[in-house]
């Protein structure tokens, strides 16, 4: 059996597929049994984060392991399978192990060093235990990783390469200044209570906000979160629990909002935050797609795209009937069928802008609408591409509310970029951030770290296959042994039990004795690359029962497992 891994992460994908793509606690589940249920897979592991999905597998076949695999994360992520495969990548043993370390050091996450990879592993193996879908190799690697990813942050100082997602968000809402005195006295909403929303909450509490306000659909959780934050030693922030329905009411006094919910659809609406922000302000707020600024009126749909004439898309931005540009995906992003419906609707009424209009046929513009439905009827809503925006051409006003959106897929309508007064951080602008952050001199020692530990345990998985044939000849020579004292028994019957013990000891020297040296030569051998085949070469050349060293093999797994921390 080998270890494979198939995935995709921030590195491989846009941000639309990921989001697309992420999958619920329960998808996990039915995704790890429905892996070991196949025929090239004995164990599985998911590792679902805000930027990377993979599967992790022992497979006996390479091949059928890599398309069982795909086609598995294809059904269960909701993504067709052919619009998948160009994201996906492929480890096979040592560099699958390689990969998992590098993950687990922070090496491969959208911010270098980051650290809290290291609890979502813990949990993914935690979840593979559960579900008794973690056999010995999968057990082997996710706790070796999580022991070379703490050696990695106490031997070097690979923090200093990058933070947390959530500080490096809260420096890029304070936009380079320090996060503290951007920080300092504002009022902060949290969506979400679990682990990266309390991180969050916890990050802005100890960066001096007055007050923290969390909401979650699970009271209980938000209100054990406010708690935490309120007997905390060093805070003296304010914290309280709401219900999710309170959020509209909290979000107009919230200067700051961190979400990180595992919903599905958008948690808020672009129209939602334009009313928040207007109701901070008292001025209407100014959206400014396109380079132009037109007030944003109340019916604004879920994208923040309106133009003068109340068309629901912003048509003269979509290029061509086969496909659309940058500022066309973000013309459309978040509508659904019935949104586009209405500008078929607006179309038949006469309403299009004439120079448009001349340059485009009714029958194009039929089969553009009826392209968008049929996308948005099949992934719920149209992701956005978003177009950086220069800060020459399009002034900006000092943002009155700050949003930090963590979760994938995103809860933050992309369209609240385009709103006047609102600083919008996610997943995507935080790609675009990090791609250019300096690495740290830190982070080629922790590489020689992982080199040395993939080696390392490359070594002791292949030292650990022969073990059963050892156990298995050590096992037969001592029923030899026996066998023959039990023989020397009937034909000297005069013999004491002083005189029985010294043959016996001495006969069970000569068989250490001999046995010693090619044990240890053929473990060693075996920890070398290419050492598999030791353990064939001893079963043949001592005759051994392939079923005895299987019986040690189960003997030594079930151990493994009874020892196991819970």
């Amino acid at each position: 059996m080998s270890l494979l891994v198939v995935g995709l992460s921030h590195r491989s994908a846009p941000v639309s597929v990921l989001e697309r793509a992420a999958l619920s606690t329960d998808a996990q589940v039915k995704l790890l049994q429905d892996t070991v249920a196949a025929e090239p897979a004995t164990e599985a592991a998911v590792l679902a984060t805000c930027n990377r999905i993979e599967l992790y597998a022992d497979v006996d076949k390479f091949h059928a392991g890599v398309a069982e695999l795909s086609t598995l994360l294809a059904q269960h992520s909701g993504v067709g399978l052919e619009e998948l495969t160009p994201y996906l990548y492929v480890h096979y043993e040592d560099r699958a192990v390689h990969h998992q370390f590098s993950v687990a050091c922070g090496l491969d996450s959208m911010v270098v060093g980051e650290g809290q990879i290291l609890g979502q592993i813990k949990d993914s193996l935690a979840r593979a235990q559960e579900l008794h879908t973690a056999g010995k190799l999968l057990n082997d690697l996710f706790q070796q990783s999580l022991r070379v990813g703490k050696r990695a942050h106490s031997e070097t100082d690979i923090d200093r390469a990058g933070q947390s997602l959530v500080t490096f968000g809260l420096e890029q809402l304070a936009a380079g200044g320090d996060v503290e005195e951007w920080a300092a006295g504002r009022r902060a909403l949290v969506i979400g209570a679990g682990s990266m929303s309390s991180l969050a909450a916890a990050t802005l509490a100890r960066a001096g906000v007055a007050e923290v306000v969390v909401a979650n659909r699970t009271v209980d959780r938000a209100e054990r979160l406010a708690q935490i934050l309120t007997e905390a030693d060093d805070t003296a922030v304010t914290a309280r629990a709401v219900r999710m329905d309170a959020v509209p009411d909290e979000l107009t006094r919230a200067d700051v909002v961190v979400s990180c919910t595992g919903a599905t659809g958008l948690v808020l609406t672009a129209e939602a935050v334009a009313r928040s922000v207007e109701g901070r302000t008292g001025q209407p707020v100014a959206d400014l797609a396109d380079g132009a600024r037109t007030t944003v009126k109340a019916a604004l749909p879920a994208t923040g795209v309106g133009t003068e004439e109340n068309c629901p898309l912003d048509l003269a931005a979509v290029q061509g009937a086969t496909g659309f540009s940058v500022l066309g995906e973000a013309a459309v992003a978040g509508m659904n069928a019935a949104t586009l419906e209405q500008h078929a609707a607006w179309v038949d009424n006469g309403t299009v802008d004439r120079r448009e209009a001349a340059r485009r046929s009714p029958e194009a513009d039929a089969e553009l609408i009826t392209a968008l439905a049929a996308t948005a009827a099949t992934v719920g809503r149209i992701p956005e591409r978003r177009k950086p925006e220069p800060a020459a051409v399009i002034p900006r006003p000092a943002p009155a509310v700050f949003l930090l959106d963590l979760a994938m897929p995103r809860d933050i309508d992309a369209a609240v970029h385009r709103l006047a007064g609102v600083r919008l951080v996610d997943i995507e602008s935080l790609a675009e951030a990090s791609a250019d952050a300096p690495m740290a001199a830190d982070v080629d020692q922790v590489r020689r770290i992982v080199s040395a530990e993939v080696a390392a345990f490359g070594a002791a998985q292949r030292a650990a296959h022969i073990t059963p044939t050892v156990v298995a000849l050590r096992t037969m020579a001592a029923d030899v042994v026996a066998g023959e004292i039990a023989r020397l028994d009937g034909r000297l019957p005069d013999l004491d039990e002083r005189q029985r013990g010294e043959i016996r000891q001495a006969v069970h020297r000569v068989v250490d004795k001999l046995l010693h040296a090619p044990t240890v030569r053929v473990k060693q051998l075996a920890a070398e690359p290419g050492g598999a085949g030791y353990a064939d070469a001893l079963r043949t050349l001592f005759d051994l029962d392939p079923e005895t060293v299987a019986a040690v093999s189960r003997a030594e797994d079930s151990t493994d497992k009874k020892d196991r921390p819970a």
